[in-house]
This record gives C-alpha cells, sequence and structure tokens, in this order.
C-alpha cells in the first residue's frame, strides 16, 4: 500500500527523523485519510521518530484548524491498533503509541505519534549469534545500560545522565522493574523450566541491581541533604511526606515510622532555596536560534506587502521553528517524566523571554539618555 500513498501522508511514510506537519486549512474527512494512508503500514527505521501534528492555536490562527482536527488524528489512530500513552517517548519501545500535547510557549495544541516500525527480518530469526536474539530490554535504551554496566561505571553514568532528584528517582523505578523481571527468570530456572534465547541472555548480563538500587537510594536520599532539589521536586516530597504522616497516625502499636517521617517533615521545611531546574543540553544553540527567530516573527505580522528579501528570510521561519522543537525535544533528559521535561522547557522559554526584555530596557534607557543629553 505504502506505494501508492500521496500527498501529505508520503510526506509522513517519506520522514526519517522526527518532524512536525501543520493540518491547519484541512477537513475532518482529509485529515482521517491522511492518518489513515499515512500510518497503516509499520515504519522502516533504525531508530524511533516523533511525528508532531498541529491541530490547534491560539486565537489569531484559531479559525485555521478545524474543531475536529485533533479527533480526526486520534481516532484514526485507535482504529489503526495505537494507543494514547501520555508516558510515550521517542524510543522504540513506545511505537504503535500516541499523546496529546499542549505547547504552551508557542500556544499551539499538537498529536505526537510515534510510528510502528517494522522489525528486519534479520533480527527476527532466531540465530545464535547474540546480535540476533530478541531482547526483554529495549536494545540501546537508557534502561538497557543501567541494568547491564558494571557498578562502576554505573556511578559514574548516574551522576552525568540523571542529574536531577527526578531522574534519580525514575532511575530507581526502573531498576525495580528489572529486578521484578530478574525475579521471574530466576523463578522458571527454580522450577527447572528451560529459558529462551531473549530470557537467557537477560539473565546473563543484568549484574549488580541490588548495589545499584542501593546506591541510588543514597544518593537521592544525599541530593535532599544538600538542598538540589527544585522547588517542583520539593513540593512533591512534601505532599508525598504529608500523605505518609496521615496514613501512621492512625497506628498506635509503633510509633518509630512517623516518628521518622515527622523528622523527614522538618528536613524538607528547612530547604528554603530550591535550585533552578536544569537547563537544556541543547540550550546555547536552542537560544541562539531564538534570538535568530525574533525579527522573522515580527516580520510575519501585520498585512503590509514584503519585499522579495523579507518574503526569503520567512521562508526559513519554519525551517527555524522546527530546528528550535527538535533541539528542545532532544534536550530530555534519562527517566524525565512529562511535567518536569515540560516545566524545564518552560523555564528556558521565559528565561530567554526576561533577557529580551532587560535587553529592549536597556536600549530605551540608553537612547533616552541619548536623547536628552
Amino acid at each position: 500500500m505504502s506505494g501508492n500513498v500521496s500527498g501529505l501522508a508520503a510526506s509522513i511514510r517519506a520522514a526519517t527523523e522526527s518532524e512536525t506537519f501543520d493540518l491547519g486549512s484541512q477537513s475532518v474527512t482529509t485529515i482521517t485519510n491522511t492518518i489513515r494512508n499515512a500510518f497503516a503500514e509499520d515504519f522502516s527505521l533504525e531508530e524511533m521518530i516523533r511525528i508532531t501534528f498541529v491541530t490547534g492555536a491560539g486565537k489569531q490562527a484559531r479559525s485555521r484548524y478545524d474543531d475536529g482536527a485533533a479527533k480526526a488524528v486520534t481516532s484514526t489512530l485507535r482504529e489503526l491498533g495505537y494507543e494514547d500513552d501520555r508516558g510515550a517517548s521517542c524510543v522504540m519501545e513506545c511505537g504503535g503509541s500516541f499523546k496529546l500535547q499542549h505547547d504552551t510557549g508557542k500556544n499551539l495544541k499538537t498529536v505526537v505519534v510515534f510510528p510502528k516500525v517494522k522489525r528486519n527480518s534479520s533480527t527476527s530469526k532466531n540465530n545464535d549469534d547474540g546480535e540476533n536474539i530478541a531482547s526483554l530490554l529495549p536494545k540501546g535504551s537508557p534502561v538497557q545500560y543501567i541494568a547491564t554496566v558494571s557498578l562502576s561505571v554505573f556511578t559514574k553514568m548516574i551522576s552525568s545522565k540523571c542529574p536531577s532528584w527526578s531522574q534519580k528517582k525514575g532511575c530507581l523505578g526502573a531498576l525495580e522493574v528489572v529486578q521484578e523481571m530478574l525475579e521471574a527468570v530466576e523463578g522458571k530456572l527454580m522450577k527447572g523450566e528451560v529459558l529462551d534465547a531473549a530470557e537467557q541472555q537477560f539473565y546473563d548480563t543484568v549484574v549488580n541491581l541490588e548495589e545499584k538500587m542501593s546506591h541510588c537510594k543514597t544518593e537521592l536520599h544525599n541530593q535532599i541533604l544538600r538542598h538540589e532539589i527544585t522547588q517542583q521536586e520539593l513540593d512533591l516530597l512534601k505532599h508525598q511526606n504529608l500523605e505518609r504522616i496521615q496514613s501512621l497516625e492512625g497506628n498506635s502499636k509503633n510509633k518509630k515510622p512517623l516518628e521518622k517521617a515527622k523528622e523527614r517533615k522538618r528536613m524538607l521545611n528547612n530547604i528554603d532555596s530550591p535550585i533552578e531546574p536544569y537547563k537544556l543540553r541543547h540550550e546555547v544553540a536552542i537560544r541562539k536560534l531564538r534570538k535568530q527567530l525574533l525579527p522573522l516573527l515580527e516580520l510575519s505580522g501585520g498585512g503590509r506587502l514584503r519585499s522579495v528579501k523579507e518574503t526569503q528570510s520567512l521562508s526559513k521561519k519554519v525551517e527555524m521553528e522546527n530546528e528550535i522543537e527538535r533541539l528542545e525535544y532532544d534536550s530530555r533528559g534519562w527517566f524525565e517524566e512529562d511535567d518536569v521535561f515540560e516545566s524545564r522547557l518552560q523555564a528556558s522559554r521565559d528565561a530567554f523571554l526576561s533577557t529580551i526584555k532587560k535587553s529592549k530596557a536597556n536600549n530605551a534607557k540608553k537612547n533616552y539618555a541619548k536623547a536628552t543629553s
């Protein structure tokens, strides 16, 4: 079927990197047919990509989008076997999922799709060379790395790849899931059952889970002691602590857990200066592009006729916006939840806007000083 696909559907199927497609000025029928033609067959990809559909916008551009655009996308995807997953990210194990997002910075409503990917015939054969064995852990994923590297490498890796408290918490959660998988495999061995190739590879390569989980717990505790947590993380910890205290207050037999929870409450209340969210990995490149984009955004407004040079400059606007979006989402850290990452994105955008406002204010002061001197 893919050979007969044309138009926007063909462009979607031809994507080999994360791309954004605007569904403005398209009817529900057209959108439905486009999505069905684009996603009816699995994609041939080496690694997962993010396909973003713009389905709505703010007041100024709202009329360009059909009110049923987002529903047309999601309902068609569901018909094709795709699942709504708010926690989906750009990794192979999330193929066949989608999520709705509202980009408050750009005031756009989008549907983000992670397409189903064909499994190469060479990797689906039951060969004995190790490389072609289906893995219980997604190959090349953060989970596979943390589960299979040595303890010494892990301790260095978690410092660089999971600098925030919430990322370390996510890492610990991932290790706990792998531990449960390992216990299930060991349970089969205890019953005398033969492991399949994937289970055997998993059993042979996963190492030091208990030590890694212990290290994570120590790092999480130390990070709180050093007050190296953001306001968002502090709010979460206080909420969890409050629920813990409330659940223990009715237990009159053992007071030690309640005393420990109250001590933790005092420790959290002493944190009066949370740290700022960690900067995006591509912050410098993103700020440079945002600065270059500013005059184009000003140029795109208004109804006056533009010169040929201005029209040529505006043609770069969408390309630059797409590159900014790519760099933003490529800055997502290991085990980073959607809400945490979105807060970092918003902090980055707010900081840039604040810098621009200060720059304009300073220029205005300079111009005023010159005019009155």
